[in-house]
């Protein structure tokens, strides 16, 4: 059964199209413009824009959080560290009622090192997923680091994640942190294999020594004032950068309680949700947002891309300020605040972070592709915070 939108003005992800009919069939987008095929189901997607549907580059997730995320027009979601790696994933991928997923599995960090910190003694961030825990990486020496590689790929990670934390922003100076020598072994082994690096660095000297490893991209941009010689260092590597501003609003008090309040948002969660989207980590109070805004605007005016992701995880106050899928618009909107424009902060949602991580399958409408789809009403090319006027979500053709 085939199945076109007509009257919709369409953002491919990359550009616009204007308006232009286009058409699902067999799971993927099989004709952009022309007739009507004979027999088609017809949506009208007059007054509204059809968008590529938006990828979180920052998450921890499950399948009640995937399937939030889906109703907020997220269709892929990007797991920083967590428990979806590709051998344990299955009935996600083929579950059309939740967002897909792609997984680092477990970080490398050293014992005790970041996260550990952030949960009470006992708590297990990835209980609540169920079953036997993701092989968890040794960071305690070069050797180690390097050995654990082939470990996690073979284990299902799409790619490698390193903690670069010495725990001073989450408010816990003197943690366990990988060396340089470590992380640049394990870096080096993961390239040799191929795969993708990414780092969590929240400040500015961690993310030198993700520069120095030669990683691929930052999951995190450092909460501090930039200086021209930190951006020129990001450029030069070509590294991309997941700012994943609303986590540093956060970190510095700034709860979402606005979003919260907008009833695109309100009516899409529960009240363990809205507690923690009320909340915030509230661990940095010295820093300044404006700050983190100025560094993606000079970023991205370097051409360094940067990508939308925002570190939602489980609905407990002490993680808060974050939702699943809410918070990806959020933080479209803190780009635009930063000076991007809608259509560089789209791309950041879509088509670049698919670039970046290797989707080839998503992150546009062109032929061939997932027919992962996003019908708002509105115009959020031009005004951002349109795109929470969801009209219709299309997760492989399955329309929610």
């Amino acid at each position: 059964m085939t199945t076109t939108i007509t009257g919709a003005w369409v953002f491919d992800g990359e550009k616009t199209l204007g308006i232009t009919n286009v058409s699902i069939e067999d799971r993927k987008i099989v004709r952009i413009g022309g007739e009507v095929p004979a027999g088609a189901e017809v949506v009208d997607g007059t007054g509204a824009t059809l968008l590529p549907g938006l990828i979180d580059a920052h998450v921890h997730t499950g399948p009640e959080a995937l399937a939030l995320a889906l109703r907020f027009g997220v269709t892929t979601e990007l797991e920083m560290q967590g428990v979806n790696t590709r051998d344990r994933r299955a009935g996600i991928s083929e579950n059309d009622a939740l967002a897909d997923v792609r997984s680092a599995g477990f970080g490398l960090t050293p014992p005790g090192g970041h996260p550990a910190e952030l949960f009470p003694p006992g708590f297990n961030p990835g209980g609540s997923h169920g079953g036997e825990q993701p092989f968890q990486p040794d960071a305690t020496s070069p050797e180690g680091a390097a050995a654990s590689i082939s470990k996690l790929l073979a284990h299902g990670s799409d790619y490698v994640k390193f903690m670069i934390d010495d725990g001073s922003v989450e408010g816990h100076p003197g943690l366990p942190m990988i060396d340089q020598a470590t992380l640049n072994a394990g870096v080096a082994e993961a390239k040799r294999y191929g795969a993708l690096t990414v780092a969590h660095t929240l400040t500015i000297d961690a993310t030198r020594m993700a520069v120095e490893a030669g990683i691929d991209g930052l999951a995190h941009l450092f909460v501090e004032p930039h200086d021209d010689e930190i951006i020129a260092m990001i450029k030069d590597a070509g590294m991309f950068v997941v700012p994943c501003a609303v986590l540093n609003a956060s970190l510095m008090g700034i709860t979402g309680d606005e979003l919260a309040d907008d009833p695109r948002v309100a009516s899409r969660l529960d009240e363990d949700w809205d507690k923690t989207l009320r909340s915030s980590f509230n661990c940095y109070p010295r820093g300044d947002i404006e700050d983190v805004l100025t560094t993606i605007k000079v970023l991205s005016d370097a051409g360094v891309d940067v990508l939308v992701g925002t570190d939602a995880s489980v609905p407990l106050p002490f993680l808060g300020g974050l939702a699943h899928g809410a918070s990806v618009h959020h933080e479209l909107q803190y780009l635009v605040a930063a000076g991007l424009t809608p259509e560089q902060a789209l791309r950041a949602a879509t088509s670049t972070t698919a670039r970046r991580f290797g989707l080839s399958d998503r992150g546009r409408i062109a032929e061939g592709l997932r027919a992962d789809l996003l019908l708002v009403d509105g115009d959020p090319t031009t005004t951002i915070s349109d795109t929470l006027n969801t009209r219709a979500v299309w997760r492989r053709g399955a329309r929610q």
